[in-house]
Protein backbone atom coordinates (compact mmCIF):
# COMPACT_ATOMS: atom_id res chain seq x y z
CA UNK A 1 0.00 0.00 0.00
CA UNK A 2 1.75 3.18 -1.15
CA UNK A 3 5.61 2.66 -0.77
CA UNK A 4 4.83 -0.06 2.03
CA UNK A 5 4.93 -3.73 1.11
CA UNK A 6 3.01 -6.60 3.24
CA UNK A 7 3.58 -10.02 2.65
CA UNK A 8 0.91 -12.12 4.26
CA UNK A 9 -0.62 -15.63 2.83
CA UNK A 10 -4.17 -15.10 3.12
CA UNK A 11 -5.14 -12.18 0.62
CA UNK A 12 -6.97 -10.34 3.25
CA UNK A 13 -6.74 -6.81 4.75
CA UNK A 14 -8.69 -6.63 7.91
CA UNK A 15 -9.46 -3.69 10.17
CA UNK A 16 -10.51 -3.16 14.17
CA UNK A 17 -11.27 0.52 15.18
CA UNK A 18 -12.21 -0.65 18.93
CA UNK A 19 -15.60 -0.44 18.41
CA UNK A 20 -16.18 -2.31 14.73
CA UNK A 21 -13.58 -5.01 13.34
CA UNK A 22 -14.51 -6.74 9.30
CA UNK A 23 -12.30 -7.70 6.28
CA UNK A 24 -11.48 -4.39 4.27
CA UNK A 25 -9.99 -6.65 1.24
CA UNK A 26 -9.87 -10.12 -0.14
CA UNK A 27 -8.19 -11.22 -2.81
CA UNK A 28 -10.58 -13.96 -4.71
CA UNK A 29 -8.46 -14.94 -7.56
CA UNK A 30 -5.30 -13.28 -9.25
CA UNK A 31 -4.34 -12.87 -13.32
CA UNK A 32 -2.20 -15.98 -14.24
CA UNK A 33 -0.69 -15.28 -18.01
CA UNK A 34 -0.76 -18.62 -18.59
CA UNK A 35 -4.28 -19.04 -17.72
CA UNK A 36 -6.70 -17.49 -20.55
CA UNK A 37 -9.36 -15.92 -18.87
CA UNK A 38 -8.15 -15.48 -15.55
CA UNK A 39 -8.72 -11.42 -13.55
CA UNK A 40 -7.70 -10.02 -10.30
CA UNK A 41 -10.62 -10.70 -8.44
CA UNK A 42 -11.61 -9.28 -5.30
CA UNK A 43 -13.96 -8.44 -2.28
CA UNK A 44 -14.51 -5.37 -0.86
CA UNK A 45 -15.90 -3.46 1.67
CA UNK A 46 -14.94 0.52 2.38
CA UNK A 47 -16.70 3.77 2.61
CA UNK A 48 -15.53 6.77 0.58
CA UNK A 49 -14.54 9.71 2.16
CA UNK A 50 -17.81 11.17 2.69
CA UNK A 51 -18.94 8.04 4.14
CA UNK A 52 -20.70 6.35 0.92
CA UNK A 53 -20.48 2.67 1.32
CA UNK A 54 -18.94 0.87 -1.56
CA UNK A 55 -19.15 -3.40 -1.56
CA UNK A 56 -17.92 -5.77 -4.37
CA UNK A 57 -18.31 -9.16 -4.41
CA UNK A 58 -15.68 -10.55 -6.76
CA UNK A 59 -15.44 -7.39 -8.83
CA UNK A 60 -19.60 -6.86 -8.97
CA UNK A 61 -20.64 -4.00 -6.87
CA UNK A 62 -23.42 -4.35 -4.83
CA UNK A 63 -26.24 -2.35 -5.71
CA UNK A 64 -27.34 1.06 -5.32
CA UNK A 65 -24.66 1.92 -6.97
CA UNK A 66 -22.88 5.51 -6.06
CA UNK A 67 -19.19 4.94 -7.62
CA UNK A 68 -18.31 4.02 -10.90
CA UNK A 69 -16.45 0.65 -10.92
CA UNK A 70 -13.60 -0.11 -13.86
CA UNK A 71 -12.50 -3.62 -14.11
CA UNK A 72 -8.93 -5.16 -16.34
CA UNK A 73 -7.90 -8.51 -16.13
CA UNK A 74 -5.37 -7.06 -13.55
CA UNK A 75 -6.99 -4.38 -11.75
CA UNK A 76 -10.04 -3.20 -10.12
CA UNK A 77 -10.97 0.83 -9.91
CA UNK A 78 -13.54 2.71 -7.55
CA UNK A 79 -14.65 6.32 -8.70
CA UNK A 80 -16.92 8.61 -7.19
CA UNK A 81 -19.69 10.01 -9.44
CA UNK A 82 -17.38 13.32 -9.78
CA UNK A 83 -14.21 11.44 -11.06
CA UNK A 84 -12.23 10.84 -7.78
CA UNK A 85 -10.37 7.91 -7.02
CA UNK A 86 -11.56 5.91 -4.36
CA UNK A 87 -9.46 2.98 -4.52
CA UNK A 88 -6.85 1.36 -6.60
CA UNK A 89 -6.36 -2.37 -6.97
CA UNK A 90 -3.62 -3.60 -9.48
CA UNK A 91 -1.89 -6.80 -9.45
CA UNK A 92 1.88 -5.87 -10.50
CA UNK A 93 3.48 -7.88 -13.71
CA UNK A 94 6.87 -9.76 -12.47
CA UNK A 95 9.04 -7.07 -13.80
CA UNK A 96 7.34 -4.37 -12.42
CA UNK A 97 7.15 -5.86 -8.94
CA UNK A 98 10.96 -6.55 -9.42
CA UNK A 99 11.43 -2.46 -9.88
CA UNK A 100 10.28 -1.71 -6.40
CA UNK A 101 12.71 -0.06 -3.49
CA UNK A 102 15.39 -2.62 -3.24
CA UNK A 103 14.11 -3.62 0.43
CA UNK A 104 10.50 -4.19 -0.92
CA UNK A 105 12.23 -6.33 -3.85
CA UNK A 106 14.39 -8.29 -1.10
CA UNK A 107 11.57 -9.31 1.29
CA UNK A 108 9.54 -10.52 -2.11
CA UNK A 109 12.43 -12.30 -3.04
CA UNK A 110 12.79 -14.35 0.38
CA UNK A 111 8.93 -15.35 0.42
CA UNK A 112 7.87 -15.59 -3.04
CA UNK A 113 4.50 -14.32 -3.19
CA UNK A 114 2.01 -15.36 -5.77
CA UNK A 115 1.43 -12.24 -6.70
CA UNK A 116 1.88 -8.60 -6.06
CA UNK A 117 -1.16 -6.30 -5.54
CA UNK A 118 -0.70 -2.50 -5.36
CA UNK A 119 -3.46 -0.24 -3.63
CA UNK A 120 -3.68 3.23 -3.67
CA UNK A 121 -6.55 5.61 -2.29
CA UNK A 122 -8.61 7.64 -0.11
CA UNK A 123 -10.73 5.46 2.07
CA UNK A 124 -12.79 5.17 5.57
CA UNK A 125 -13.55 1.63 7.30
CA UNK A 126 -14.79 1.76 9.91
CA UNK A 127 -13.23 4.72 12.25
CA UNK A 128 -10.65 4.09 10.50
CA UNK A 129 -9.41 6.71 7.31
CA UNK A 130 -6.72 4.83 5.12
CA UNK A 131 -4.80 7.43 2.31
CA UNK A 132 -2.20 5.33 0.62
CA UNK A 133 -0.52 7.19 -2.29
CA UNK A 134 2.89 7.15 -4.42
CA UNK A 135 5.25 7.62 -0.81
CA UNK A 136 3.29 7.14 2.24
CA UNK A 137 0.31 5.16 3.44
CA UNK A 138 -1.29 6.93 6.14
CA UNK A 139 -4.17 5.43 8.84
CA UNK A 140 -6.01 7.93 10.58
CA UNK A 141 -3.06 10.29 9.67
CA UNK A 142 -0.29 8.53 10.88
CA UNK A 143 2.06 7.91 8.25
CA UNK A 144 4.04 4.59 7.28
CA UNK A 145 6.82 4.95 4.43
CA UNK A 146 8.89 2.23 2.47
CA UNK A 147 8.40 -0.65 5.60
CA UNK A 148 8.52 -4.26 4.01
CA UNK A 149 7.15 -6.72 6.52
CA UNK A 150 5.99 -10.05 6.25
CA UNK A 151 3.42 -11.83 8.28
CA UNK A 152 2.24 -15.15 9.03
CA UNK A 153 -1.54 -14.10 8.78
CA UNK A 154 -4.19 -11.52 7.46
CA UNK A 155 -2.97 -7.53 7.02
CA UNK A 156 -4.53 -5.99 9.90
CA UNK A 157 -5.36 -1.82 9.54
CA UNK A 158 -5.85 -0.06 13.80
CA UNK A 159 -5.83 2.60 14.68
CA UNK A 160 -2.17 2.35 16.04
CA UNK A 161 -1.12 1.20 12.39
CA UNK A 162 -0.68 -2.31 10.38
CA UNK A 163 -0.36 -5.61 12.01
CA UNK A 164 0.88 -8.65 10.76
Amino acid sequence: MGSNAFIVPSGIISYSDGKHSGEVLRVKSVHNDKVPGSVLSVDLEINDTNGARIKLINNIGEFPLDFNLTEDRDSVKVFRPDGKLIINIQQLDTDSAMALEHNIVAELEVNDPISVIRIFGDFKTGNLSISAENEKLYINNNGYATSALAGKNQLLFTADGAVL
